[in-house]
């Protein structure tokens, strides 16, 4: 299991940070918005390595039968290799290539409450928002914790309805009666 999780895992998290990493430069053409909107599409599509990972884990290891509950743990573990790539490609990121990365968003908040009309109140909510925000993200385990709700909650589905579709039991076999058990 471990190879499968592994394999399936950093194909994933190769994914998503190679995309993070791609689009970075292009944020302020792309911006922030439709950065979401690539950032978890690219999740979504890594995330297929679950539905495949539980498959060549049933077809290769458990021998063409897997239960609901194995399958979930494949799952949630391939989902979990990911996460780590991911957070660690963000840290990477945060720290170290684009240190100014919420600076920059904050400022694009304002602008955006600015061109929608926003009150000079409503504009300096915003601002201190932002700044909140920045505050609290310099705490290591909440940027950690903030970082992986990004990637997990998609991977959970994906583990969900991966273990659905690809469990298999075994077949119930008659007893002496004719009966099935």
């Amino acid at each position: 299991m471990q190879r499968i999780v592994l394999t399936y895992g950093l194909i994933a998290g190769a994914i998503v940070s190679a995309m993070m990493l791609l689009t970075l430069p292009f944020m302020e053409v792309i911006g922030f918005d439709r950065g979401v909107v690539i950032g978890y599409s690219t999740i979504v599509i890594a995330f297929l390595a679950i539905y495949l990972g539980i498959r060549a884990y049933r077809d290769k290891v458990a021998g063409g039968r897997i239960g609901f509950g194995r399958a979930l743990a494949v799952g949630l573990l391939i989902t979990a290799v990911a996460s780590v790539c991911y957070l660690a490609s963000w840290q990477l990121v945060y720290h170290r290539v684009a240190p100014d990365f919420l600076d920059k968003y904050a400022a694009y908040a304002v602008d955006k409450d600015r061109r929608a009309g926003a009150t000079e109140a409503e504009i300096a909510a915003t601002r201190k928002e932002m700044d909140d925000f920045r505050d609290m993200y310099r705490n290591p385990f909440l940027n950690v914790a903030l970082t992986l709700l990004e990637p997990l909650p998609v991977g959970l589905v994906f583990s969900l309805v991966s273990a659905g579709l690809l469990s298999r039991r075994r077949p119930t076999l008659p007893n002496v009666s004719g009966e099935h058990v």
